[in-house]
């Protein structure tokens, strides 16, 4: 296999995250159209994720969060983000870099996206759920009505690539020679 100088993979996880930071700053000045709302995954880890001692040790590792009724003082910056949201009734401030997020989803319109850190692996550092493909959003844990911040389980991933493939089910391969004038 040929060796990525380019690293098209980081490419790709930087431009989708800029997705999500363009996403998050459309909601905090205009708020969620429509039916739209959003499930946020971080790794709680991160050293400039910002919460409180009681989530990090209920969520050590990673976190899921809901943005659609009820959050507040939402603001975006060019690294993190910061929101605000109720807990079983208790407030929360949290500070999330971008750097942290290993999926975003809005399943208002099927479309998601997983992170994974660099280096993991030989695969390339996103995956772009398509909506044929996107997973329900797992179902809220219980917690008091009317509260929106919501810590889920980590959500599942897309289908596989069938056996023997490297291509993701229904992908076709163009080559560029197809488009190059004679």
């Amino acid at each position: 296999m040929a060796v990525d100088y380019i690293r098209y993979d980081i490419l790709t996880q930087e431009a989708m995250r800029g997705v999500v930071r363009t996403v998050l700053r459309d909601a905090a000045t205009k708020g969620l159209p429509g039916e739209h709302h959003f499930f946020i995954s971080f790794d709680t880890r991160d050293p400039g994720v910002k919460l409180s001692a009681r989530l990090r040790a209920q969520y050590p590792e990673e976190m899921t969060i809901v943005l659609q009724h009820q959050f507040w003082d939402l603001t975006v910056g060019e690294e993190t983000f910061e929101v605000g949201l109720s807990f079983n009734g208790a407030p929360e401030r949290l500070i999330i870099p971008f750097a942290a997020v290993t999926g975003f989803a809005d399943p208002s319109v099927k479309f998601g996206v997983r992170f994974t850190a660099a280096g993991e692996g030989s695969e390339p550092a996103d995956e772009i759920i398509s909506p044929a493909t996107t997973p329900a959003p797992p179902p809220a844990p219980e917690q008091e009505p009317g509260t929106a911040g919501a810590a889920l389980p980590k959500p599942a991933t897309s289908e596989q690539a069938p056996e023997g493939t490297d291509k993701p089910p229904g992908a076709e391969v163009v080559r560029l020679d197809r488009f190059r004038k004679k």
